[in-house]
């Protein structure tokens, strides 16, 4: 099944070059370009991609906004892509929060173009991108600034079993289902619908938001 792409950028030649590399994949096609978010919302819930490519900052409307916009729309609206933020790392306090927002992840500008493929591939599969350290690392550092969440995030973690809550604690440790299956002594696909049921549970839209979900309610202490 072909993915469905959308580049928001405002530097067009980023835009042209991010666009003839997903072109000439045979399972991509881009759908449109935006120079700015206001732009990018809207040309979204007119093509209906499947994976948006959010630049952070742009005039108009940034990234960080336009991707709450995206995943957070109105009464009447139900698409909702997975988006994916372009960034650099002087903006990392930016897609902290995007995460939080509910993106499935973020990939440096100047990753390797074959990086950029297969991230596009692994968002539109349903997963989060967070297999490179530097995810984890920034998820930490952010923890480690805030005290951990007092009340309702903590609260929200006494609807996990005690079986959940260690699969979720090891998701926020960066280890894959694979990982977490030989740790726990478990089949894969029963992770997996552990992990399904955090998700749930927990109303959260992927893994990413889960690693922010454990550090901001303390089930997981940067550094650990």
């Amino acid at each position: 099944m072909t993915m469905r792409v959308m580049i928001v950028d405002d530097q067009a030649m980023v835009r042209a070059g991010f666009a003839a590399l997903l072109n000439a994949q045979s399972d991509i096609d881009v759908v449109g370009e935006a120079p700015d978010g206001a732009q990018g919302v809207e040309l979204s819930r007119r093509t209906h991609p499947d994976v948006v490519l959010m630049d952070v900052r742009m005039p108009e409307m940034d990234g960080l906004e336009a991707a709450r916009r995206l995943l957070s729309p109105p009464p009447g609206v139900t698409h909702r892509p997975r988006v994916l933020m372009l960034t650099t790392f002087d903006v990392d306090d930016y897609v902290y929060e995007a995460l939080r927002a509910g993106a499935s992840g973020f990939l440096l500008k100047d990753a390797p173009p074959a990086d950029l493929i297969a991230a596009v591939r692994v968002v539109a599969a349903g997963d989060a991108l967070l297999a490179p350290s530097v995810t984890r690392r920034l998820i930490a550092d952010f923890a480690r600034q805030r005290p951990a969440a007092r009340g309702r995030p903590a609260l929200r973690l006494k609807a996990l079993t005690e079986r959940e809550t260690e699969v979720l604690t090891l998701v926020a440790r960066g280890r894959s289902n694979t990982e977490i299956a030989r740790t726990l002594v478990l089949a894969e696909q029963t992770v997996k619908t552990h992990v399904s049921r955090v998700l749930t549970k927990l109303d959260l839209r992927d893994r990413a938001q889960a690693v922010v979900f454990a550090y901001e309610s303390g089930l997981v202490a940067p550094g650990e």
